[in-house]
């Protein structure tokens, strides 16, 4: 049995996930940084130092390009040797990733890596547009969102592009600690019911 594959995404109340201008020195934008304070605690007892545990603990990762190269390609590394999976759009000849990561240009190859990688661990999804191309493609399994109590005003949304039908929720688990509630859902498949 294969773990889910999960997206792990920090979020403001009114749904940004990275302040305006995010870019190349500026990351997560303008004022970006604020949805990431909680992990001040992540080495703590407290809830947020259990959901930064687990997230540690997953068997493989998932990245979108954008994210992959804004985040200096984790230097090859994400945490713990992990394999990589870069969900691109094309590959430019003698690009060759570092360390751990490779690039994947088809959505249901990446996911079937993932999970061959990952074994019966979960596997950690990064990046908006990767989580919208697996929620498309059926591949998105659960979503571990934190919502941290700000209102960025603007940047860049989580779900602005991901087209498609109404999607149905099932709320997993509520972690609440300072300023962050940890939300997971499990995804519904088309025509499943609670």
């Amino acid at each position: 049995m294969s773990g889910p594959i999960r997206l792990y995404m920090s979020m403001s109340l009114d749904g940004y996930i990275a302040g305006p201008d995010d870019r190349p020195g500026q990351e997560l934008g303008r004022d970006g940084g604020r949805l990431f304070d909680w992990l001040d605690d992540r080495n703590s007892d407290g809830p947020s130092g259990q959901v930064y545990r687990e997230a540690l603990a997953t068997g493989a990762v998932i990245s979108g390009r954008r994210t992959f190269e804004l985040a200096g390609r984790w230097q090859g590394d994400h945490h713990g040797g992990v394999p990589i999976l870069v969900l691109t759009h094309q590959v430019d000849d003698g690009d060759v990733p570092p360390g751990h990561a490779r690039f994947v240009t088809g959505v249901d190859d990446c996911a079937a890596q993932a999970r061959a990688a990952a074994g019966d661990r979960p596997v950690l999804v990064h990046g908006a547009s990767a989580a919208q191309s697996l929620l498309r493609a059926g591949h998105l399994d659960e979503m571990e969102i934190h919502l941290v109590q700000v209102l960025l005003g603007g940047g860049r949304r989580l779900f602005d592009h991901r087209g498609g039908g109404h999607i149905e929720l099932d709320l997993l688990r509520r972690l609440d600690d300072r300023d962050v509630t940890h939300l997971r859902y499990r995804v519904r498949r088309p025509g499943e019911t609670a």
